[in-house]
């Protein structure tokens, strides 16, 4: 009886916290996505760097046979 009374409690304190669950998702989804294409674009030009600064050993190493 009491395992069932646990989960009574447990359904009366946790459907309003999915319940906000599913209404803030997509708000915080929505704010965070400024910061995903920053990480995006910083990404790029790290990648562009390391390739302009790896094409001087690239280009005397010649073709490969």
């Amino acid at each position: 009886m009491a395992g069932f009374l646990l989960w009574l409690l447990l359904l009366v304190f946790c459907w309003p916290l999915a319940l906000l669950a599913l209404v803030l998702y997509p708000v915080v989804w929505l704010l965070l996505l400024p910061l995903r294409l920053v990480g995006i674009t910083v990404t790029a030009v790290f990648a562009f760097l390391a390739a302009l600064l790896m094409l001087p050993a690239r280009v005397l190493r010649g073709r490969p046979v």
